[in-house]
């Protein structure tokens, strides 16, 4: 911990990159282990533009449940310090596979979201952004022009959204610490950016229980701590 401090006091350009491990510690389950989202579930007929079109209700209740589950959760102290770094000057930017918009909520103001949020629902054929809460609703799933509401995430057969990724691939390039917090960095290409951060010349940092693919390249891994734990005592020095 000390090391990280130390690391983080001396960057100039820290970029944090996010997972679902980030999540977990407010509630949210995660997709891939024992007890996620996608356990006995086949995410092609759940999260889908497929299932969006052929199997509308199920990818409806799907989402409904989702979106139900975020609502009754919060940021965590975690959050908050990434918050309370950037506005130090500290942090640069955060990239985050998340959907939960957590860090937004928290206060963080520079945020790539590569998957998207479920913040909001908006129309496949007008465009109108309408908040999530609006999902729960009867006829929730109904924009004013008559289309369907879909949530506002990027769907399995969905490309990543250009800007999140050339805000991410700038902050990578320009980062000279990278702190990986909660992802098991198995997805790509969300996992390229911390492979390019390092290879520019950044340290290293991955805090993660699970170990991850790209434990060897870190300069440090942090595995037995809790990423609120581990915030928090960072944050204490600025």
């Amino acid at each position: 911990m000390d090391q990280l401090k130390e690391w983080l006091y001396e960057a100039k350009s820290a970029v944090v990159f996010s997972g679902a491990g980030m999540s977990t510690e407010s509630g949210l389950p995660d997709f891939r282990s024992q007890n996620g989202l996608w356990q006995g579930k086949d995410p092609m007929q759940l999260a889908s533009t497929q299932a969006m079109r052929n199997h509308r209700e199920a990818f409806v209740d799907f989402y409904r449940k989702r979106i139900e589950g975020l609502l009754a959760c919060e940021p965590h102290a975690g959050h908050e310090c990434l918050a309370a770094l950037e506005q130090a000057g500290k942090v640069r930017g955060i990239i985050t596979q998340n959907v939960d918009g957590f860090h937004h909520r928290a206060g963080s103001k520079m945020v790539a979201q590569l998957h998207g949020t479920l913040e909001t629902v908006h129309c496949t054929r007008c465009e109108q952004v309408y908040p999530s809460a609006r999902y729960l609703q009867q006829d929730g799933t109904i924009c004013s022009c008559g289309g369907f509401l879909r949530p506002s995430v990027v769907l399995f057969g969905e490309s990543l959204p250009a800007m999140a990724l050339e805000q991410a691939q700038e902050w990578s390039d320009q980062a000279d610490l990278f702190l990986v917090l909660g992802s098991s960095l198995t997805v790509s290409p969300a996992n390229w950016f911390p492979q390019y951060a390092k290879e520019r010349g950044a340290r290293l940092v991955i805090v993660n229980q699970e170990p991850t693919p790209l434990d060897a390249w870190a300069d440090l891994v942090i595995s037995d701590k809790r990423i609120g734990e581990v915030l928090a005592e960072v944050c204490q020095q600025f």
